[in-house]
């Protein structure tokens, strides 16, 4: 009896090793084929498009590129775009390092109301305040400026950075701290030389989390910011869609350019990502 349940039990298994890769490249197959569809149809031309929607290209165009760069202003809306997330990406995670170090690693006198605070922020949408938000920016002069725009990304980034952080921090070994004080390095040295390379992984998680969002924000720009050489590729698209509607190459390309620094991004800090997931699920 016991050999004939090892047996089932090693045939279950055996169909789960088959099955799930195979579920996995089904789901990937199902979720990269409309970007295939758009990068295949970006180097074709609209009356190529129109005859054949899912078919290759005969040659390869680049003018839809050409067009959507410089007609359609892309190159302004990504510079614009790149420079917002990237200021705000690092301001975030440079002012929440230091907070997450200090929650983490000491216990002082209203340390928890602290913690409590900054993860309120998580529990809190930052669009419902909109309307007091506008009202500070326009009192400080930074309506219509990337640097509002910064500022409140930025806060928006804080919480969720200062609580994954400080729990990363929280774990680190505490033999590591008096060795180094022991060897003479001060606060800041054993932060910057000791812990913040421990942390990395963390660090690169916290960014790719926050970049992703505001890349694709949309309501912020359109509220905060009104002239047109400093809207984001979220709401230069929607200009972008009305005057290429007809042009379904240009349109692709568009598509196309806008997605291209997420994929780059992954691909990128994929290593990274997958090393601060699976240490934190280890130090739960």
């Amino acid at each position: 009896m016991t050999s004939i349940s090892h047996r089932a039990g090693t045939r279950k298994r055996s169909a789960a090793a088959v099955a799930i890769p195979i579920l996995m490249w089904g789901y990937a197959a199902i979720v990269l084929a409309p970007l295939l569809l758009v990068v295949l149809n970006s180097f074709r031309t609209t009356r190529e498009i129109f005859a054949d929607p899912i078919g290759l290209p005969t040659s390869l165009s680049f003018e839809s590129y050409t067009t959507a760069w410089n007609e359609a202003s892309f190159s302004q809306y990504f510079v614009n775009s790149l420079t917002i997330t990237v200021a705000s990406v690092v301001l975030a995670t440079g002012t929440a390092v230091f907070a997450a170090y200090a929650l983490g690693r000491y216990k002082f006198r209203g340390s928890t109301l602290l913690s409590i605070f900054f993860l309120s922020g998580l529990l809190l949408p930052f669009r419902l305040a909109i309307m007091p938000l506008f009202l500070l920016l326009e009192n400080l002069g930074l309506i219509d400026s990337r640097i509002g725009l910064i500022l409140v990304y930025a806060a928006t980034g804080v919480p969720f950075s200062v609580f994954i952080l400080s729990a990363y921090f929280r774990q680190l070994p505490s033999e590591l701290t008096e060795a180094a004080r022991i060897d003479g390095a001060g606060e800041f040295k054993i932060f910057g030389r000791v812990m913040l390379p421990l942390v990395r992984p963390a660090l690169a998680t916290v960014a790719v989390f926050q970049f992703v969002p505001l890349w694709n924000d949309f309501f912020f720009p359109l509220v905060l910011l009104r002239s047109t050489d400093k809207w984001t590729l979220p709401v230069g698209m929607t200009r972008f869609f009305g005057e290429f509607q007809a042009d379904w190459s240009t349109l692709f390309a568009g598509i196309l350019i806008t997605l291209l620094p997420l994929v780059i991004l992954f691909l990128v800090a994929t290593k990274q990502i997958i090393a601060g997931l699976t240490a934190g699920i280890g130090k739960m």
